[in-house]
């Protein structure tokens, strides 16, 4: 079987476009963030999703409406951390690394989202990483269960 030049040359352009538009897909990734107006950290975790490619904005909220989103969200009171944000149709909840919404969003499980409960030393937002603490990321199921997403030992 032969292949025509311009029917290879029609597969390729297909080819490079695809994988364009993979790439600008991951990297325009809009992401909403509702948080507390006087939480420094959570400006330092925007900070850190924008250095790592997405666009995002925020509102701020007074801590009885952010607890209300959260719960309405999805995200159980034994996970939360200090700020939520919203992909699509997934839920992520306090100091989530960049590369696991990333991995959230490419894999595509049936979950509300991920969480790092607490706020952990070290996590995007929460200090130096070269001095991080042991943490988990959690996916956080549908029923409201949750099971280890990412883990990262300490530094």
């Amino acid at each position: 079987m032969q292949i025509s030049r311009r029917t290879l040359i029609g597969a390729m352009s297909w080819a490079i476009s695809l994988a364009t538009t993979s790439v600008w897909a991951e990297t325009d990734a809009s992401i909403h963030v509702v948080k507390d107006p006087g939480c420094p950290c959570c400006n330092a975790w925007i900070g850190h999703l924008r250095e790592n490619g997405f666009a995002v904005s925020f509102e701020e909220r007074s801590l009885e409406e952010l607890t209300a989103f959260k719960r309405a969200r999805g995200i159980p009171d034994n996970l939360v951390s200090c700020h939520t944000a919203t992909i699509g149709d997934y839920t992520i909840e306090g100091h989530v690394p960049a590369a696991d919404i990333r991995r959230l969003v490419a894999e595509r499980p049936a979950a509300t989202g991920l969480t790092v409960p607490g706020m952990p030393f070290g996590s995007p937002g929460m200090g130096p990483e070269a001095e991080r603490e042991a943490y988990d990321v959690l996916l956080v199921r549908l029923d409201g269960s949750s099971s280890i997403f990412t883990s990262y030992p300490a530094a």
